[in-house]
């Protein structure tokens, strides 16, 4: 699976951006797709997940009711809907997808990177 992650950039806190996650190679059905951020100076940390198949969702409680994870099946591609942005949203975000059966995230896209001013 190859992933292409883009959206990113430069909003002032309290606004809203929409990162993309196209992905390409195979079919995703039996696959989780992830979102994870990295800021500054800080560990990865996992941000939110959709199952493509039925589309359940769960987040991290940092971005509870401000994020929202989607899927386009036609387009193969997720989205990570992040409104009333605070500074502490910055860091560069990367998509990943895994097997239903696994553990690990074994794909990744590149990051994109979001900045909040203040």
């Amino acid at each position: 699976v190859q992933l292409q992650a883009s959206g990113g950039g430069l909003v002032q806190a309290g606004g809203s951006l929409r990162l993309s996650c196209a992905a390409s190679g195979r079919t995703l059905d039996n696959y989780v797709m992830g979102w994870f951020r990295r800021a500054p100076g800080k560990e990865r940390e996992f941000v939110g997940r959709i199952n493509w198949r039925g589309g359940s969702t769960s987040y991290a409680d940092s971005v509870k009711g401000r994020f929202t994870i989607s899927r386009d099946n036609a387009e193969n591609t997720v989205y990570l809907r992040m409104n009333s942005l605070k500074p502490e949203d910055t860091a560069v975000y990367h998509c990943a997808a895994k097997n239903i059966w696994s553990y690990e995230y074994a794909y990744w896209g590149q990051g994109t990177l979001v900045t909040v001013s203040s």
